[in-house]
């Protein structure tokens, strides 16, 4: 057998480098020297015999066999990491699970599958299981589970990360939504030149809801002449209730304010509006028990007719 010469401290400190762009910030964020950093660098690439980083002025950014190193140097580090807390917690730590989601699945859609989790862990008598939930937009959630900050991810948005699996989910629908007193909510059917003059309330740039719109209206409306940008689907469908402008927002957000009667769907010459959401997980990824159960299980959550009420429940 070969003996290994890598260690783990030597990934661990060329994935802070390769995050943080410096030795000087890598050192900080692992508590070791500058200098210390600097040379477990220069060892791994000699180790290996190939260079990691290209250097410029203070800065080192990966080169092509750095981006290649990386999601494998993750993948043993969060292989690592669960070790030591098996070791900690015992059989605990298969029931152990980071889960993230973007904007509108998080608030929507996650606490119905939840429930369901829930109920599915007491009928297999789970003695111990814990879940954290991160939410953010379908650029950062991505990240992150690229990252190995996170387990798997539900993102409504594409995904531009070549190190993860991606597999279709739930299918959304986006509708345009305006408060009944809006101009527009008053026509039988809003005219382009009419959508091209109102106000858009959009999501921002990395939200999966406003790349959907994009693809979807900036063909026909070729800009948003006068909009209003907001960082959550519920500050968007606030602002279209008090009249502020259009929203293009997904079903499950809009949906108890159109049966209220707060806000109307806007009737447009424009196609209608789907999106593809999908779960990820990194494709290098050791899975545990946990993770293989939890895929089975929103997998046939997304499969099973009655998942639409029960969203519609919460």
């Amino acid at each position: 057998m070969d003996v290994l010469r890598l260690t783990l401290r030597q990934l661990q400190i060329f994935v802070a480098v390769a995050q943080g762009g410096s030795t000087t910030a890598a050192s900080l964020a692992i508590a070791l020297s500058q200098s210390a950093t600097s040379s477990a660098v220069t060892e791994l690439e000699r180790l290996l015999s190939l260079q990691l980083f290209d250097r410029v002025g203070k800065r080192l950014l990966l080169n092509d066999n750095g981006r290649a190193l990386l999601p494998r140097a993750l993948a043993l580090l969060d292989g690592a990491a669960g070790i030591e807390q098996m070791a900690r917690d015992g059989g605990d730590q298969a029931q152990s699970l980071r889960i993230g989601a973007s904007t509108t699945i998080g608030n929507y859609v996650l606490p119905p599958l939840l429930g369901g989790w829930a109920a599915w862990q007491a009928a297999a008598q789970a003695s111990a299981w814990q879940s954290r939930v991160q939410i953010g937009n379908t650029g950062q959630i991505a990240r992150a589970v690229a990252d190995f900050a996170l387990d798997v991810g539900l993102i409504e948005g594409a995904c531009h990360e070549a190190t993860l699996q991606v597999t279709p989910w739930l299918q959304d629908t986006l509708v345009l939504v305006a408060a009944p007193t809006h101009p527009l909510a008053q026509e039988n059917i809003a005219t382009l030149d009419g959508l091209r003059e109102a106000v858009w309330l959009l999501r921002e740039p990395g939200s999966g809801t406003r790349e959907t719109t994009d693809q979807a209206l900036l063909p026909h409306l070729h800009a948003y002449r006068r909009s209003i940008e907001l960082n959550s689907s519920e500050a968007m469908q606030q602002a279209a209730v008090h009249g502020l402008g259009i929203a293009c927002l997904s079903r499950w957000v809009v949906q108890d304010k159109l049966a209220a009667g707060q806000l109307r769907c806007l009737q447009t010459p424009l196609p209608a509006i789907q999106r593809q959401c999908h779960l990820i997980v990194p494709r290098h990824k050791q899975t545990t028990p946990a993770l293989q159960a939890f895929i089975a299980f929103a997998t046939s959550f997304a499969t099973t007719p009655g998942h639409a009420a029960l969203m519609q429940k919460h």
